[in-house]
């Protein structure tokens, strides 16, 4: 990505879905990437597996948009999402939150997941969207254990994302945190499976009873 290249920002205060708003007008040719997309309150998100993600107001709602052509080049598609959860995850922890990833992509505090990401690819175009309790979380969910401003920090991302790190770098921090991950489980197909006996490869999968998993948003 070119350091002259901006990001469009766009603001609503309340909004079904971030997500669900850019991929239409990405589909739709109404906008083009480089975009963001940011929300006070969320009424319709996206979560994993296709459930809802509860969107309190106050907390950190965004979805963006960018081109293949902005990518790294050695960035595996399978593992966008967990590229960019390193990123915001980075900058807060830098901050002094004990914020931590869990296998692929979702964020915790302690054993508490706090909000996650997901990731979309429309033609040329991904979209990317994160979920972060910042301010307040429902039942059996965490929040941020820091105070943020949250325009700076969507700032502050955006000036990561175009520095263009490698999936190499990244994925060099990730594989630490992976190791914090090991006493939880991730749901598969119809299945909750433990992490403790899973082998994180170099594209992000990991290998779990002889089988390769990817991301699967």
């Amino acid at each position: 990505m070119k350091k002259n290249e901006k990001f469009e920002i766009i603001h609503f205060d309340s909004i079904g879905s971030t997500h669900k708003y850019l991929l239409k007008a990405v589909k739709n040719g109404e906008i083009l990437p480089l975009v963001l997309v940011y929300a006070d309150e969320q009424t319709d998100g996206i979560g994993s597996r296709g459930n809802s993600w509860i969107g309190e107001k106050g907390n950190l709602f965004l979805s963006f948009c960018v081109n293949l052509k902005h990518l790294p080049k050695d960035l595996p598609l399978q593992s966008i999402s967990i590229y960019y959860a390193c990123i915001l995850k980075d900058i807060l922890a830098s901050k002094g939150s004990k914020i931590w990833l869990k296998w692929p992509n979702d964020f915790y505090i302690d054993d508490k997941k706090i909000g996650g990401v997901i990731t979309f690819k429309s033609d040329d175009n991904i979209i990317c969207s994160i979920g972060l309790n910042i301010v307040t979380s429902p039942k059996n969910f965490g929040k941020l254990d820091i105070s943020i401003d949250k325009i700076k920090l969507i700032e502050e991302f955006i000036k990561k994302i175009k520095k263009n790190f490698s999936w190499k770098q990244v994925f060099s921090k990730y594989k630490i945190e992976f190791q914090k991950a090991k006493k939880f489980y991730f749901h598969f197909e119809d299945d909750i499976v433990s992490l403790n006996d899973a082998i994180l490869n170099q594209d992000g999968s990991i290998t779990i009873n002889n089988k390769k998993v990817y991301s699967n948003r």
